[in-house]
């Protein structure tokens, strides 16, 4: 009767519990994404100045590129050094929000201005298939 009891005890628990298995939405955004950027944008950040010349060329022309674009390359490499080298000496700390989002503005469709999480990414990107369909 004892185990029959027990039994019925952890049948009832069991039957009525209930658990969140969601994923909350600030879960993406954690101290070792925070690292991960932050070292990211510290290494690879200076590709802005290869990216940007040839951003604000494609916009406004050859003059642009060379003159504008040169410039505004080089203040975003150097923004996002200081933002990488920020988000790596503070990565176990949330403190944007009480979060682990970048602190800066995204890239808004609408306004040139804003950054990426990441830094871009120069040359090739194989995860792209333009070539081929897979099938032979």
């Amino acid at each position: 009767m004892k185990k029959f009891a027990c039994f019925l005890l952890a049948a009832t628990l069991a039957a009525t519990a209930s658990a969140d298995i969601q994923d909350p939405p600030g879960n993406d955004y954690g101290p070792t994404r925070k690292l991960g950027r932050g070292l990211s944008n510290m290494l690879f950040g200076w590709s802005e100045i290869v990216y940007q010349p040839c951003l604000i060329q494609e916009r406004e022309g050859n003059n642009g590129g060379a003159g504008y674009g040169g410039i505004r390359g080089f203040g975003r490499a150097f923004a996002r050094f200081g933002y990488g080298f920020f988000d790596v000496m503070t990565f176990p700390f949330p403190n944007y929000n009480g979060t682990y989002k970048p602190p800066y503005a995204s890239n808004i469709p609408w306004i040139h201005g804003g950054f990426q999480e990441f830094p871009p990414e120069l040359g090739w990107e194989s995860r792209f298939d333009y070539a081929r369909n897979g099938e032979q």
